[in-house]
């Protein structure tokens, strides 16, 4: 599974490259605190494929990296191969970048 770090994901933000970010968490948690991604939960990520594209780099985010990578794995089986994992979720974002962001 390809990875991209929090340092890389900055990066491209800064950069204002092309790409989309998938926020897997819970509406709830996604409420929250986020690093303002598209939010469509794990449970709907297969059903709700549609909205994730196949045209550019698609980083899927969670709170730690577990549901992304789950997320990942689900839309790979669809025949994606655009998907980056980020490695430690927003809780690396918050400690890298924000450190006063609620998480939990």
């Amino acid at each position: 599974m390809k990875e991209v770090t929090v340092q890389e994901l900055k990066q491209m933000i800064d950069n204002k490259e092309d790409f989309q970010l998938i926020d897997v968490r819970e509406t709830f948690e996604y409420e929250m605190s986020n690093i303002e991604g598209e939010n469509i939960p794990l449970a709907g990520v297969v059903v709700e494929a549609s909205k994730i594209s196949k045209d550019k780099p698609v980083i899927m985010q969670c709170r730690s990296g577990a549901r992304s990578a789950a997320a990942v794995m689900q839309l790979e089986q669809l025949g994606y191969t655009n998907l980056y994992n980020l490695k430690g979720g927003i809780l690396a974002w918050a400690a890298e970048y924000e450190p006063d962001m609620r998480v939990y």
